[in-house]
């Protein structure tokens, strides 16, 4: 057996992920020190509760409710607590004592990344994170290194396996979000609270990590527009359906070109919910798998395809982490910090221009779709297709049908305002949805 030099290894957090990341660093201990150069010693896991009852069966004596006296003194310290304090104070502490470190937690880094890595550049330390955007998806990776030499164009990720589900369940089913939000927390892809999934809150940290990436820019999570999934229906489904869309809840990270005052590119970082043809790959993403669509300027198209979620499946991106952070140490020298230089400006979703469907309940009357054509083009925003379906009569005997507007592209204040006033128009009785046509 090979003679390797020993690293300390210390683990915050034992939760789903924590405790399959210990449970397989001393599984497989030999074939990791071979793989990183060195035997990776786990010195103990801090917990909150010893006792607690854990996927995996965890050796007591490497139980520590002490978090600190495991950061001081070890080479890598993994963190999988979650939540922004303790968690960030005690990654500070183990840059500050000279260790690299690993982390998974989304929503630290979109709040408090800046300051991490400042203070890992500050000492020549590390931060490793493949697992924070996209669970077992190798992603970070490839945006931060294998792509750095491309100019990366737009991001479009699938980045919540619980959206992704339920969004799934019910173009596939014909089900209702409520019914398929329950089934959801039954089966542990949904907390007993989702509004962190399904306000899109989880997809907005993951992009905002990701734009920063692709963008070498620093993005605040304030800069990311973000909607949840909560109005989507079952009509909505039917007619994007019936349109050849299906609606998946979206992280959109795209360049800008020429759109600053001096003719520079600025970036629009964004969630929600949109329609996507059914032939894009990213419409074949089914069940609580997320996938990552990549256009560079260079590379061109790229796919990224997997769990997004799971102890066992994000315990493999940790890992990953933990022998890259191993080989640096073996190797020396200081770490490679992150790329932020470029300084883009983030614009506001006003200044987006995409394609949209707008669906809207009219009089049936003569006269009202040329109305409504011309409050379309008064906006600046030009008319694609119109499908019109007479769904039931008014209240006094007049019908009432149902209008879905396909858009040419338009910039979305110009959409906004337009269907202010198509709402105040007289002829439209409701503005049923507003969707936006991502992937052309």
């Amino acid at each position: 057996m090979t003679d390797y030099r020993r690293l300390r290894v210390a683990l915050l957090g034992a939760g789903a992920v924590g405790s399959q990341v210990a449970d397989l660093l001393r599984k497989h201990g030999p074939e990791l020190a071979d793989r990183a150069g060195a035997t990776l010693e786990l010195v103990g896991i801090a917990v909150r509760d010893v006792d607690a009852d854990r996927d995996v069966e965890l050796p007591r004596e490497l139980l520590t409710t002490d978090a600190e006296p495991l950061i001081v003194g070890s080479d890598i310290v993994i963190e999988l607590m979650g939540g922004i304090e303790p968690a960030r104070s005690y990654l500070l502490q183990a840059i500050n004592s000279g260790a690299d470190v690993v982390t998974a937690n989304k929503a630290l880094l979109a709040t408090h990344g800046p300051e991490i890595f400042d203070a890992a550049d500050q000492v020549g330390a590390s931060v490793y994170y493949e697992a924070a955007a996209a669970g077992a998806i190798p992603i970070i990776r490839p945006l931060r290194d294998s792509l750095a030499g491309d100019r990366v164009q737009r991001i479009m990720g699938i980045v919540n396996g619980t959206t992704n589900y339920i969004l799934d369940r019910m173009d596939s089913e014909g089900a209702d979000f409520a019914d398929v939000l329950a089934d959801a927390q039954r089966l542990g892809y949904a907390e007993a609270d989702p509004t962190a999934d399904v306000e899109g809150f989880d997809a907005a940290q993951k992009a905002a990590i990701l734009a920063s990436l692709a963008f070498h820019t620093t993005v605040p999570l304030g800069a990311v527009h973000r909607e949840g999934i909560t109005a989507i229906d079952k009509a909505m489904m039917d007619a994007a359906r019936h349109a050849g869309y299906v609606i998946k809840l979206l992280a959109v990270c795209e360049r800008l070109t020429g759109e600053t005052e001096t003719g520079g590119d600025a970036i629009s970082v964004r969630v929600y919910p949109a329609l996507i043809s059914r032939s894009h790959p990213l419409a074949s993403v089914h069940g609580a798998n997320n996938a990552v669509f990549v256009q560079a300027e260079a590379a061109g198209n790229l796919m990224f395809y997997g769990a997004g979620a799971g102890g066992v499946q994000t315990a493999s991106a940790v890992l990953g982490d933990v022998v890259s952070a191993a080989r640096r140490h073996i190797a020396g020298g200081v770490g490679v910090g992150e790329s932020t230089r470029a300084n883009l400006p983030i614009v506001e979703i006003g200044r987006v221009t995409t394609r949209y469907q707008i669906t809207l309940e009219v009089d049936d009357q003569p006269g009202v779709l040329a109305t409504v054509a011309g409050v379309l083009s008064e906006g600046r925003v030009s008319i694609a297709t119109v499908e019109q379906t007479v769904i039931g009569d008014g209240e006094e005997g007049s019908g009432v049908a149902r209008l879905v507007i396909g858009t040419h592209k338009a910039r979305e204040q110009d959409l906004s305002e337009t269907v202010d006033r198509l709402a105040a128009s007289g002829v439209v009785e409701r503005v049923v949805s507003v969707l936006r046509v991502e992937g052309d």
